[in-house]
């Protein structure tokens, strides 16, 4: 209470005393917090009830008062003052003793608020980053301590700073042996530790010249008079090369090395405080996305960044229960890592195992933002920790088991993540992890390269349905993906030599009539502005899509383009057979529904592929090899076999595989288009394609329609309840076949879009 009122009094005293010099009061206010340590003798009582609060903000507004009153960049008396007399290195030794209790909370503070609001580069000078490094290693000492706060603050506006000036961050990359001797000793900055480096710069991120130095350099000198003399030899060697040395690139990072405002970080996320933690989470954003390769690979290399985002995956995932419901992993809402603040209690909608979801995929999009916007080599490095530690390590036993509910809850989770990953470094270890890395041909027995892969395609043919639907899901949202070796590892290694086709040669006569008759066609095209845009930026205007569809022959000799995809067209449409057709009794369900969905989407693949630097045109037969054995691949293999089934699968099972096919042939690739899409083209013995499937399928539905009486208003009556707009009654007859039906019909209608949206793209001028 005493001493509260002699705060008051000196306060009074200041307010009516007539002003002094800034400098004269700065020193007033420094000696005064000196004066107490040596005049006291109570160093129980808490820093509160001391004036020492009071003299550190006045010093802060003495300095914050001087730079605004001086250009930027000038350094004013007060300021030189507190780096000469070595003020920062003094507090820190105050707070790292805590004395008197709460001092450590009062250093944090200053040091913050001085980092924060002093616009002129500060971290360069020695007697600024050495006490600031060593405040640093106090942080996350202890978890649950009441500096937390100001722990994390202050961690927080050093990261800040760095980011400003990313040349900065090799001050604070340390050798573990001068820093553990140095906790005993006073630091003496060393050549080595400052070789390589500029130590000033400007907020905007740019070099200060070698004659900008200068001021500093004198500062320096200043500083070093109180230093032995070797020592001040030391620091003057080193300050010269600091004015003339290269760019940071230069400095040698050492396994021994240490980054502790990493480690400090690092201890923080583990906070009990959801906010620290947090605080903390974003301070590690910061310090990874730094330009630097000194600092990556030590923060790769010298830390336990990468451990710690692992073992949280491992510990998060094998929390969940043994069995989630498909639905919930789906549909749970938008996971952001730092907006972790779900409250079980109030979720009416909480299922078992939510708040345990929640947090994995939380931690698993903190993993995807931090390589997203990490320095590219630590990205590769943590992208494949992420990669080895967790997905080989902790879901591919989960996917590999045998357990039907595992397999379910697991792919789940695996298309979940599929969804969510952003970043395209940790998107590719993904894919490695899913498809594995090969990129020759498959043949029919090669099982064993990748088992994981060969595993997840089985299982979109598995008794369960269930397990079928969710991982074909897997796979048709895995094809979304920006990645060129989804795609290419699934279907295109396989058509790549063209050995599906017959190859005949062309007579000279028809080679005329190809090409006159199909550029002549492509002219006349009318113009439709549902297609105006369809190729971004024109790039597909030099493709041509059907200049092998269907192959010039002289048993099929092509006439013009226009008549050519009208052809096409007709032949998807006309695939199903009249009697079989249920969608023109029903408005609003003709072919051209499906057209503007057909443009948009195949407008979103070219923009995706266009970086892939696809042929425009097919291979040319001459230069295929023809004679290998064509095997269409097992992706390929399990939807042509689940799709030769149509007639008696369940309904969503038939949705799902033809969803695949249809995300399939949009692609802007001329083998998957010749190979999905072109009805005409001359198969080769024992090859089978997408249309050659569906043949044989109405085929066999031809044959079935006859033994099913009043089989017309019975597919009706289903389209109609499919739709809602009949009322669920009695079971009908052969419900399966009649929905197999309406879907092999919609179907073709949607793959006669395909083909013609992608024909007037190639055409488009």
């Amino acid at each position: 209470m005493f001493s509260k009122f002699t705060s008051i009094l000196q306060h009074a005293v200041e307010a009516l005393a007539p002003s002094l010099p800034l400098q004269e009061d700065f020193v007033y206010h420094w000696k005064a917090i000196t004066h107490y340590y040596i005049e006291t003798s109570d160093d129980k009582a808490p820093v509160t009830d001391t004036n020492i609060p009071s003299h550190l903000d006045q010093m802060l507004g003495i300095l914050l008062q001087e730079e605004r009153e001086r250009e930027f960049g000038v350094t004013g008396p007060c300021m030189e003052y507190l780096l000469h007399h070595k003020i920062l290195e003094t507090l820190y030794t105050l707070g790292k003793a805590d004395c008197p209790p709460g001092m450590k909370q009062q250093v944090l503070v200053f040091y913050t608020k001085l980092l924060g609001r002093i616009q002129q580069p500060l971290l360069p000078h020695v007697n600024v980053h050495r006490p600031v490094q060593k405040l640093i290693r106090l942080c996350g000492e202890v978890l649950a301590t009441p500096t937390e706060n100001e722990e994390i603050q202050f961690l927080c506006i050093v990261c800040a700073k760095l980011k400003q000036n990313p040349y900065l961050v090799n001050f604070f990359l340390e050798n573990k042996l001068k820093s553990l001797a140095s906790r005993g000793t006073p630091d003496v900055i060393s050549e080595d530790s400052l070789k390589g480096q500029h130590s000033l710069s400007t907020d905007t991120g740019q070099l200060c010249q070698p004659e900008e130095l200068s001021g500093a350099v004198g500062l320096e000198h200043a500083e070093a008079e109180d230093e032995p003399p070797q020592q001040m030899d030391e620091l003057s060697a080193s300050l010269e090369n600091l004015a003339v040395s290269p760019l940071p690139e230069a400095t040698a990072v050492h396994p021994n090395q240490d980054y502790n405002l990493v480690n400090s970080l690092l201890n923080l996320t583990r906070s009990p405080d959801g906010r620290i933690a947090v605080k903390a989470c974003e301070g590690l954003m910061l310090l990874v996305s730094l330009p630097e390769p000194a600092a990556a690979r030590c923060l790769t290399q010298s830390t336990c960044l990468c451990q710690l985002l692992t073992d949280r995956l491992a510990s998060l995932y094998k929390a969940l229960p043994q069995s989630v419901d498909p639905l919930d992993i789906e549909t749970v809402e938008a996971i952001n890592w730092g907006l972790d603040s779900y409250s079980h209690k109030e979720d009416a909608s909480a299922f078992p195992g939510k708040r345990a979801l929640i947090s994995f995929l939380s931690w698993f999009d903190y993993c995807d933002q931090l390589i997203k916007e990490a320095q590219k080599t630590a990205a590769i490095t943590l992208a494949k920790a992420v990669h080895e530690r967790f997905f080989i390590g902790v879901m591919e036993p989960q996917l590999m088991q045998t357990s039907e509910m595992g397999i379910l809850t697991s792919t789940a989770l695996l298309h979940r993540i599929v969804r969510q990953v952003t970043s395209d470094v940790l998107l590719q270890e993904m894919v490695f992890f899913i498809l594995g890395e090969q990129r020759e041909p498959e043949t029919l027995a090669d099982v064993s390269r990748h088992p994981l892969r060969h595993r997840l395609i089985e299982h979109c043919d598995h008794i369960s349905d269930e397990i079928s639907i969710m991982t074909l899901r897997m796979f048709e949202h895995l094809l979304q993906k920006p990645n060129e070796h989804i795609l290419y590892n699934l279907v295109l290694r396989n058509l790549e030599e063209r050995n599906y086709t017959e190859y005949k040669p062309v007579c000279p006569e028809d080679k005329d009539v190809v090409e006159n008759g199909l550029i002549a066609g492509a002219v006349d095209l009318e113009e439709d502005p549902l297609f105006t845009d369809i190729s971004p930026d024109n790039t597909l205007s030099n493709q041509e899509w059907l200049s092998s569809s269907p192959p010039a022959t002289p048993d099929h000799p092509k006439n013009d383009g226009k008549t050519e995809v009208h052809k096409i067209v007709n032949s998807f449409l006309c695939l199903v057979p009249d009697e079989a057709k249920s969608s023109y009794h029903v408005e609003g369900t003709g072919y051209d529904t499906y057209l503007r969905d057909a443009h948009r989407q195949f407008r979103d693949y070219c923009a995706i592929c266009l970086r892939w630097e696809w042929p425009g045109s097919p291979k040319a037969l001459e230069k295929c090899n023809l004679e290998a054995t064509f095997f269409e691949g097992h992706f390929l293999k399990v939807l042509f076999d689940r799709m030769g089934r149509i007639l008696d699968q369940p309904y969503d099972v038939n949705l799902q595989v033809t969803s695949v096919l249809s995300r399939l042939s949009l692609f802007p690739h001329p083998h998957i288009h010749e190979y999905l899409l072109d009805p005409y083209v001359n198969l080769a013995s024992g090859c089978r394609s997408l249309f050659s499937v569906i043949v044989r399928v109405v085929g066999d539905l031809m044959v079935r329609i006859q033994r099913i009486p009043d089989f017309t208003p019975k597919l009706l009556l289903v389209r109609k309840r499919l739709l809602g707009l009949e009322p669920e009654g009695p079971i009908i007859d052969h419900i399966t076949l009649l929905e197999g039906v309406i879907v092999l019909e919609e179907f073709c209608k949607e793959l006669a879009a395909i083909a013609f949206v992608k024909y007037h793209a190639s055409s488009t001028p």
